[in-house]
């Protein structure tokens, strides 16, 4: 081989290794995950959870809500818990409502009461997500409602878990839908 054969072949050669090397170091840089619109922002990695004031006469809500939020949200963005003093962010709220309806019955005869099939444990919250290190609302709502149905003649306890679990659903819903 002659050198005017080597000389020309050789710029080509490194040019085709460069673009090469040049594509490859493109495509490594790809490699990334897209943050924007998640729900919770990347600098909030712990939450305090405050057990909910408690509008209604169901003095049991109170707890109840709090150890389904504690046991279910953090998990569900996440997060872990942490204690307000260190916490990232704060889920605090009001239970507004608690009632118990009949949706499901079946009317009775002239001058007879009509027959229950199903009850229905409604409970209402108004919550927020605050962040603390930017002192923003991240979410709020001022009707979230769980809804947990049970047949007539069963607890109505039955219920009232079952509003609970879907109420703190409705929360995570909530709060990643708003991302």
């Amino acid at each position: 081989m002659n050198s005017i054969d080597a000389k020309a072949r050789g710029p080509g050669r490194a040019a085709r290794v460069a673009a090469v090397v040049l594509v490859a170091l493109t495509l490594s840089g790809c490699n990334y995950s897209f943050r924007a619109g998640s729900f919770p922002p990347p600098h909030i990695r712990t939450v305090a959870i405050e057990p909910f004031e408690n509008e209604t006469a169901r003095f049991e809500l109170t707890g109840e809500l709090y150890d389904q939020l504690l046991r279910r949200l953090p998990g569900a963005l996440g997060i872990r818990t942490a204690g307000v003093d260190v916490a990232d962010a704060i889920v605090r709220g009001r239970i507004t409502r608690y009632d118990v309806a009949a949706p499901n019955y079946r009317a009775g005869q002239p001058g007879a009461a009509a027959q229950v099939l199903q009850r229905q444990v409604n409970i209402s919250v108004t919550v927020e997500i605050v962040d603390l290190v930017e002192n923003v609302i991240l979410w709020e709502s001022s009707n979230v409602t769980g809804r947990g149905e049970y047949p007539e003649g069963s607890p109505e306890e039955n219920g009232r878990i079952r509003a609970i679990e879907l109420l703190v659903q409705e929360i995570v819903d909530g709060a990643q839908s708003n991302w």
